[in-house]
């Protein structure tokens, strides 16, 4: 039902001519909503696009550089030591938001400083970042399939070392908890905490084993434990526990599928770029299912706030004030979604979209870790009732 571990992405694509794609060819060109959905504490993204209409068929094909230039680098290639030191340069201001997001959410809010709350979003980034590139590869590929003419290469999976790194984080929480409580590993596994994160853990082991076996599909069933255990543990609270925990699983469910497959289809029209015409082409198919994963962002995002945030504690709270920055972002997601709609209408490249598609995912990248902040925060519900 899925494909299986593809190759290296690495390899490199011979430079394309300036055909003109066969006369009829349809490429369909996604349409950004602009709506933001509001959030509970996992990671949220508005889709990129959206299917809408038809659009003039490619013609001259590469002729921004996309699809053209060396394989090396030159001037139809950009040269990978800036793209090295971009990514270095992002992952440090992440792991600085991380460590130090949840100490700056809370001061002034006169809240209970909770300890190693800088170590728990790092590590619940990582599981969170796992989950949905694991989802992500065994949902794009069937938009991969679908498209006529497409090369016959595909990228490298990185489902193993996403589920493993998942593993290794919420290994890392059970061993922070034993520290924080003094009971130990074997005692750890006792508590509500403890024993839902050794779920989890044990879930993406053996998604790892899936992926790494001739039916990667089978990654499904621990997964959805993963997403379940996750649910289940992000709500504690006595107030209907039941309702936030199916918000949580149908909210986590679309971010990771759409976050993940978002990446996929990224890398793989990245792969594609010495053939526009599929490239712009996949964007499109995907583009249909990210509308739905949207509305169901939108419904239990929303649903889930009004629960868990009151209204007279939105800006004294650190949950809060995570919620607007949070938001603020997914403002800036939604504005690059509909600059990418615009350059799919007015342009026939689709490196341009393409282009503001891989800005969209580093401001995502923002937004998971913002999202592992809302898990470690202290639940505003109960400053609310303080007298």
């Amino acid at each position: 039902m899925f494909s299986g571990p593809p190759a290296d992405p690495a390899a490199p694509t011979p430079p394309t001519g300036s055909g003109t794609p066969p006369t009829g060819a349809r490429a369909d060109a996604p349409a950004a909503l602009p709506a933001v959905a509001l959030s509970i504490g996992v990671p949220t993204s508005a889709p990129a696009a959206a299917l809408t209409a038809d659009v003039v068929p490619l013609s001259g094909e590469g002729r921004s550089g996309y699809g053209s230039g060396p394989a090396g680098g030159g001037p139809g290639r950009p040269s990978r030591l800036p793209v090295a030191f971009s990514l270095s340069a992002a992952a440090l201001l992440a792991l600085l938001v991380a460590v130090f997001g949840p100490g700056l959410a809370a001061r002034g809010t006169g809240e209970l400083r909770i300890p190693g709350a800088g170590l728990t979003t790092l590590l619940r980034t990582v599981l969170f970042a796992g989950l949905a590139v694991h989802l992500g590869e065994l949902l794009a590929p069937q938009f991969v399939r679908t498209v006529r003419g497409r090369p016959r290469t595909a990228v490298r999976s990185w489902s193993v070392c996403a589920a493993l790194a998942g593993a290794g984080a919420a290994a890392g929480q059970i061993a922070q908890l034993a520290v924080a409580s003094g009971l130990g590993i074997t005692g750890t596994y006792a508590t509500r905490n403890g024993g839902l994160l050794l779920l989890i853990a044990n879930g993406f082991v053996a998604a790892a084993l899936c992926a790494a076996s001739r039916r990667p599909a089978l990654a499904l069933a621990p997964l959805a434990v993963v997403v379940g255990a996750e649910a289940v543990r992000a709500h504690p609270e006595a107030y209907s526990p039941e309702i936030g925990a199916a918000l949580t699983v149908v909210h986590l469910t679309a971010a990771s599928l759409w976050a993940g497959g978002l990446l996929h289809v990224l890398r793989t029209m990245w792969l594609w770029r010495g053939s526009p015409t599929a490239a712009r082409t996949l964007l499109a198919r995907y583009a249909r299912l990210a509308i739905w994963l949207y509305a169901a962002l939108a419904a239990t995002g929303t649903v889930s706030t009004l629960r868990r945030l009151p209204v007279d504690v939105v800006f004294t709270s650190a949950y809060g004030r995570t919620l607007l920055v949070k938001l603020a972002l997914m403002a800036v997601v939604s504005v690059l979604a509909l600059a990418a709609r615009r350059r799919m209408l007015l342009d026939d490249d689709p490196g341009v979209a393409h282009r503001l598609a891989r800005r969209e995912q580093v401001v995502l990248g923002a937004v998971v870790v913002v999202s592992a902040i809302l898990t470690v925060v202290p639940d505003p519900h109960w400053i609310s009732l303080t007298p």
